[in-house]
């Protein structure tokens, strides 16, 4: 009898969406919306009876649309993407997020909401549909512009920052409180896991996916797609992260393939049945009388959701040296809230630190602001045009003066040259540096099970320690001689650039071998420091460590070119990953 009770609510559910999707489709208004509204047609609240049984099991099919819709979001984003956004991106983006955040938390508090509630609802106003807008810019032809590449731009950077939002209030939830150590905290291990996951995915998954296709099997790849989908998002959870940054991260990492177009075309029509079971969900729980009680903070939220995004980011955008209208058109078509609002809200729903009232206001707020989204962006022309009739003239003269500025201190020639090689050189060690960590983090976390495992040869837990102690240091090897020749290359070119022949005399060329050597050295002592810091669980006896160092040192003698192969071909295997798609 479950059987036939699920299959008669998964009838409904899609019988009645496709229907009211196809009004939707008509009136030119988002798809999205008609499944909400599908859902609250056949939902609970709605009179004269609930044409649903199972909400259970329905809710645990959203979650699986959850799954495929932050996949999909991960294979339309890209590391080459993310490197050519620019400033105008960041900086809006985190303009946006904190002062939406606070926006968000200071009207929960006015309204007399509790902190949770307030802190989560600063989270959902934080990030914008990208759902929502991109397809607002297709029905508009709007999608090439230059404002609505920039919006791509702040779209990638929110949904990095979402993945974080997500992981630091999964913390809060479950502590119920937060403090300065424990958010850095977790940025910090959110940040090292998401790069080690980055470049050991990309070395490994893509090059299995290729292996895959050969079999030229459509149903194969698919299996195989799944499999590493879920397979993630499991050992994601295993790590106490949210599913949610598993099937972003292995999503990013699968665009990366050679595969990703065949890739999208198998995965599409599985995450438009499940997203849409997802988007259902959610208007199955919209209740009349809470949205007829709550109509007075639904109407001042939207306010500030529009006005709040016309500011963030379009202040953020004319901070990055972009024109006025520019930055207004970007700052209205950012103003709305989507899919990652519904996840935030869903996810404080899930920890049941959040009231009831808070998901239905959520989905008020984003059907109001996404049907005010095309008209906002049609709008932007216009209203610049008029903002800058009354602007007074000494305000626009200030504002020309300050694009003026910013065009002058931007490096070019040479300048921007060497300041290219430096972000490339830092970019290269810090994801070495994040690789040694990493294996020490997993010698510390695997220790105890280690430990039991070399019980059967060793009984000293002294040796348990310097086994994994030494094991972790020989793996990083490679990275940690790659470290130091790019800070090397990094100090020379610093030291050729810093002193200069009229202020060292004939001592130039000696202080610039001397500043040519310091700086690795010291930089490399000052990781050791902070390694023996994070592993201090399997750092051994001063004794066993010394021999450690030891034996370290004459490996490094030894085989110091056999490392630098490896790493060598590592490091090529990873930049022909990623520049393999166009």
């Amino acid at each position: 009898m479950h059987a036939i009770s699920f299959i008669q609510d998964l009838a409904v559910i899609m019988l009645v969406a496709g229907m009211v999707t196809i009004i939707f489709h008509r009136l030119k208004q988002p798809v999205v919306l008609g499944y909400i509204v599908a859902g609250f047609i056949i939902g609970p609240h709605t009179p004269p009876f609930s044409l649903i049984h199972d909400e259970d099991t329905i809710k645990t099919l959203a979650e699986l649309g959850v799954i495929f819709l932050m996949f999909s979001l991960g294979l339309e984003f890209s590391l080459r993407k993310l490197f050519k956004v620019g400033a105008t991106a960041f900086i809006a983006a985190f303009l946006e997020i904190a002062l939406m955040t606070w926006l968000g938390y200071e009207i929960g508090s006015a309204f007399g909401w509790n902190a949770m509630d307030s802190l989560f609802l600063g989270a959902i106003l934080a990030i914008s549909s990208t759902t929502i807008i991109v397809k607002a810019l297709n029905d508009l032809n709007m999608k090439h512009q230059r404002f609505a590449q920039l919006i791509f731009g702040v779209l990638i950077v929110e949904d990095i920052l979402g993945i974080g939002i997500i992981a630091l209030l999964s913390g809060i939830a479950v502590s119920g409180s937060v403090s300065s150590g424990e958010v850095f905290s977790t940025v910090g291990k959110l940040s090292l896991f998401m790069v080690v996951a980055l470049v050991i995915g990309i070395l490994v998954v893509p090059r299995l996916l290729a292996y895959v296709a050969k079999f030229e099997s459509n149903e194969m790849l698919l299996v195989t797609v799944l499999g590493l989908c879920f397979g993630f998002c499991l050992l994601v959870v295993k790590l106490e992260y949210s599913m949610v940054l598993g099937a972003f991260l292995i999503g990013a990492i699968m665009a990366e393939s050679k595969q990703l177009v065949k890739i999208e075309h198998l995965v599409e029509p599985i995450r438009d049945m499940f997203s849409a079971i997802f988007f259902v969900a959610i208007g199955l729980m919209i209740d009349p009388s809470i949205l007829a009680a709550y109509a007075w903070p639904i109407a001042v939220i939207t306010v500030a959701v529009v006005l709040g995004k016309v500011l963030t980011c379009g202040l953020g955008a004319f901070i990055a040296g972009n024109d006025g209208r520019t930055s207004l058109r970007v700052g209205m078509g950012l103003s709305q809230i989507g899919e990652f609002s519904f996840i935030i809200a869903a996810l404080g729903m899930t920890l049941q630190v959040t009231s009831d009232f808070l998901y239905p206001v959520a989905v008020a707020v984003s059907a109001i602001t996404t049907l005010l989204t095309p008209y906002l962006i049609r709008a932007a022309d216009p209203l610049s045009l008029k903002l800058a009739a009354v602007m007074p003239v000494r305000m626009a003269r200030v504002f020309g003066v300050y694009g003026e500025w910013l065009r002058s201190i931007q490096p070019r020639g040479e300048g921007a040259l060497l300041a290219s090689m430096i972000r490339r050189i830092l970019l290269q060690v810090g994801v070495n540096l994040a690789l040694v960590v990493a294996l020490f983090f997993c010698g510390g976390y695997f220790a105890e099970q280690i430990g039991e495992y070399l019980s059967a040869w060793i009984s000293d837990v002294g040796w348990h320690k310097a086994l994994i102690c030494g094991a972790a240091l020989l793996v990083s090897l490679p990275f940690l001689i790659a470290a130091y020749r790019k800070l090397k290359a990094l100090a020379m070119l610093l030291a050729e650039m810093g002193v200069k022949p009229e202020m060292a005399g004939r001592h130039t060329a000696r202080v610039r071998r001397i500043i040519a050597e310091v700086i690795p050295v010291g930089a490399l002592v000052v990781m050791f420091v902070m390694l023996a810091g994070l592993s201090a669980s399997i750092l051994p006896s001063t004794e066993l460590l010394l021999g450690i160092a030891v034996i370290a040192a004459v490996l490094v003698a030894v085989l110091w070119r056999w490392f630098v192969r490896l790493h060598t071909r590592m490091q090529l295997a990873l930049m022909e990953t990623l520049n393999q798609n166009p």
